[in-house]
């Protein structure tokens, strides 16, 4: 039986898929693994070659339209048996020795359900992929808003995302949220709750996972030790009013759940309003 089932959901993410790929085998090199890459419907079929040259630890699953990350992310899972499960995204890769440090962690924690990687952009900075529950300021103190960027040392920053330099060297940390351009969890854990919400078509996907898996009783930990490189939007970019649409959707989705609950809460009327106009402004950077 294999000890990793790696999943990965692909849409045009083109050559980056191979370089994922090969991170992955590179760094479960004498490991037992399993791979599944869910097609989500690409335009460009060209990754069929690259993940046949992965065969037969890694194989594909072909969807005729785009079914979203959720559901794709949770087709794959359902295909795999292995007892630990590692979601990356096709245009993130590992740097080496990242799946032992995680595993480590899961390994301590008995009761941690997920483990994260302290990811970076193409350029050696940091991503900030550890984060605080989402809430209303979110969309202010988000990791790449201005005024994250600006008034770093707000405690609303601070808590939107968690800056590695402030905790101790060489630890893992319980946190809220990771990000899903990596992780590494228990196959028990997802199934316990049921896997991805498919109603997120795509992103807030990996927030509401964290927060219903803590709602269990469970935690998840950040690891500053294991280390992935993520290029941000690479797949998005070729239907891009798409994806600022599913963001603020996704988003009104997480709020209305999570946050402020009830058909007739007020500050549900609130959360529309704002995301509106925010998707509205984003869309509009996007117009020739």
């Amino acid at each position: 039986m294999p000890e990793i089932a790696a999943i990965l959901v692909d849409y045009n993410a083109g050559e980056a898929l191979v370089h994922a790929l090969r991170s992955i085998a590179t760094d479960l090199a004498g490991r037992s693994w399993e791979g599944v890459v869910v097609d989500n419907a690409s335009a460009d079929d060209g990754a069929a070659a690259g993940v046949a040259a992965f065969a037969p630890a890694v194989r594909r699953i072909r969807n005729a339209r785009n079914v979203g990350f959720g559901t794709a992310a949770n087709q794959g899972i359902a295909a795999t048996t292995a007892p630990l499960i590692l979601t990356i995204n096709p245009d993130a890769r590992l740097e080496p020795g990242a799946v032992a440090a995680l595993e480590a962690v899961l390994a301590r924690h008995d009761d941690c359900a997920l483990a994260g990687p302290r990811i970076l952009n193409p350029d050696g900075s940091l991503q900030g992929s550890a984060r605080g529950d989402p809430d209303m300021l979110t969309g202010l103190f988000g990791r790449r808003q201005l005024l994250t960027r600006w008034l770093p040392w707000l405690p609303v920053a601070k808590r939107n995302v968690v800056d590695p330099a402030s905790l101790p060297v060489g630890e893992s940390h319980p946190v809220d949220w990771l990000s899903g351009a990596c992780l590494l969890g228990r196959r028990e854990a997802f199934e316990r709750v049921g896997g991805f919400d498919e109603r997120y078509f795509l992103y807030w996907e990996d927030a509401d996972l964290c927060r219903r898996l803590r709602n269990e009783g469970l935690h998840v930990r950040y690891v500053p030790s294991a280390v992935a490189v993520h290029r941000v939007g690479h797949s998005s970019r070729t239907a891009q009013a798409a994806s600022i649409r599913a963001f603020h959707a996704s988003a009104r989705l997480y709020y209305e759940t999570h946050v402020a609950p009830g058909r007739w809460n007020p500050r549900c009327a609130l959360a529309r309003l704002l995301l509106a106009v925010r998707q509205w402004w984003h869309l509009r950077r996007l117009a020739p």
